[in-house]
C-alpha cells in the first residue's frame, strides 16, 4: 500500500512523497509485467526445466567463472592463408568478419526463432514434429540422448529438404520463417565453401577431393534457445563437447555464454555484433579421402567447447553444421578407415551406452578404449 498523504503534513513533505508514490506504482506495474513474462516463459519451457529447479548437479569446481579470451579474427573478403592456418592448427576456431550476411537478416531470423520457441511447450511438440522441422530439448541435438540435462531447447532443420521434399504442412503458416531460413542457408553454403576451399588449398588437396568433401547445401541448421535459469551454477546450457561436423558456424545474440577449452582451462568467447564464430569439427581433425590424400590428419584441431547458463536472460544462437557425404571414406595415418555414416552410428552407440560422446577416440589406431 502506498504511503498516505495526510493533509496535516507540510506542503514540502507532500511534494516529496509524490515521486515516491509514483515510483512505487511504476515499480509495481513493472513487476506485474515481469511476472506475466515469467509465467509465459514457464508455459513455453519444457516441464523438465521447471521440475529440475533447485536440483544441483555440477561439482563446485565446474561452477567458477571463466576469463575472456580474444580468439583469432579473419576477414572472409581477404582471407589470410597464414592467419587461417594458425587459427585452425593452434585454436580450432576463429571469429569471422565481413562475412556478407546482412545484419537485418540475422536479426529477423533470431526474432522469428524467439517467437517460435516462445510458443507453449505442448504446441511446439505438436507443431514441430516433422522430418524437416523438429523440436528437441534437454540435449544438444535431435537424436543425441545425453546422460545429464542440458539447459536448452531448439529446432532441427536438415537444409537439404528445403530444396527437395519439404511438405506443405511444414510451410503452412511459417512462410516468413522459411523464406528467412532459405536466404540464410545460401549465405551459410557460400561461407562454408569459401572457407573449405581455403583450407583445402592450405592442405594441398586436389580440386576433386575439395569439391566432394563438403556437402555445404545439405548441412544441418539448428536454432538453440537457452532459457534463463536462477540456479545457473547447477547446469550447463550445453555440456562440453566437440562437433561431429567438418566445420560449424555460430551466429549468437548479445547475451553470451560460449566457452572454449584452451591450455587446460576454460575461456569465454564474448559475442561481438555482426561477427560469426567458426569452429572445426571432428571430421576435419581426422581426415577424409577419396583417393590417397588426407585432409588434416590431426593438423587441424576440433575444439572442445560448452555453453553456460544465464541467470536472468535467454540466449538465441543460430548454428550451421557442414558435413561430408554419408559414405565418404575417411582415411588417416592416425585413424582406422571409416565412413561418416559409421562415425555417426558409433557416436549414437556410445551415447546410448554411456551417456557421453567418445568421438574420434573410437577410431584411433591402437585405441584401447
Amino acid at each position: 500500500m502506498p504511503p498516505m498523504q495526510s493533509p496535516h503534513l507540510p506542503l514540502l513533505h507532500r511534494r516529496l512523497l509524490r515521486p515516491i508514490v509514483t515510483t512505487m506504482e511504476s515499480t509495481k506495474e513493472e513487476a506485474d509485467v515481469e511476472d506475466d513474462q515469467a509465467a509465459a516463459a514457464d508455459l513455453s519451457y519444457p516441464p523438465v526445466f521447471l521440475e529440475s529447479r533447485g536440483a544441483g548437479r555440477l561439482p563446485a569446481s565446474l561452477c567458477t567463472s571463466a576469463p575472456v579470451i580474444d580468439v583469432p579474427v579473419l576477414d572472409l573478403h581477404r582471407l589470410d592463408p597464414v592467419g587461417l592456418r594458425g587459427a585452425c592448427r593452434d585454436w580450432g576456431l576463429f571469429r569471422l568478419v565481413h562475412h556478407g550476411i546482412p545484419p537485418p537478416l540475422s536479426a529477423a531470423l533470431q526474432a522469428q526463432a524467439r517467437d517460435l520457441l516462445s510458443l507453449p511447450f505442448d504446441a511446439k511438440r505438436a507443431r514441430f514434429s516433422s522430418p524437416g522441422l523438429a523440436y528437441f530439448w534437454g540435449t544438444p541435438a535431435l537424436t543425441l540422448h545425453v546422460k545429464d540435462l542440458n539447459w536448452l531447447e531448439g529446432l532441427h532443420i536438415p537444409l537439404g529438404r528445403l530444396s527437395s521434399s519439404s511438405s506443405a504442412a511444414e510451410f503452412d503458416g511459417l512462410e516468413t520463417f522459411w523464406s528467412l531460413v532459405d536466404e540464410y542457408k545460401q549465405h551459410m553454403a557460400r561461407i562454408a565453401r569459401t572457407l573449405f576451399e581455403a583450407l583445402a588449398a592450405d592442405l594441398k588437396l586436389d580440386a576433386w577431393v575439395s569439391a566432394s568433401y563438403l556437402n555445404e547445401h545439405d548441412g544441418t541448421f539448428r536454432i538453440y534457445r537457452y532459457p534463463k535459469c536462477a540456479r545457473a551454477d547447477d547446469y550447463f546450457a550445453m555440456e562440453a563437447h566437440t562437433d561431429s561436423s567438418v566445420l560449424s558456424v555460430v551466429n549468437q545474440d548479445d547475451v553470451g555464454g560460449l566457452q572454449v577449452l584452451r591450455g587446460g582451462g576454460w575461456f569465454c568467447v564474448e559475442p561481438i555484433a555482426d561477427t560469426l564464430i567458426v569452429n572445426l569439427g571432428d571430421i576435419m581433425q581426422a581426415s577424409i579421402s577419396f583417393s590417397e590424400s588426407a585432409i588434416s590428419d590431426d593438423e587441424y584441431k576440433s575444439v572442445e567447447h560448452r555453453v553456460t547458463v544465464n541467470r536472468s536472460k535467454e540466449r538465441i544462437s543460430l548454428c550451421y553444421f557442414g558435413f561430408p557425404m554419408e559414405d565418404g571414406v575417411i582415411t588417416s595415418s592416425r585413424y582406422r578407415e571409416f565412413t561418416y555414416r559409421e562415425f555417426k552410428e558409433q557416436v549414437q552407440e556410445d551415447i546410448k551406452l554411456s551417456g557421453a560422446k567418445v568421438g574420434l577416440g573410437r577410431f584411433k589406431i591402437n585405441n584401447e578404449s
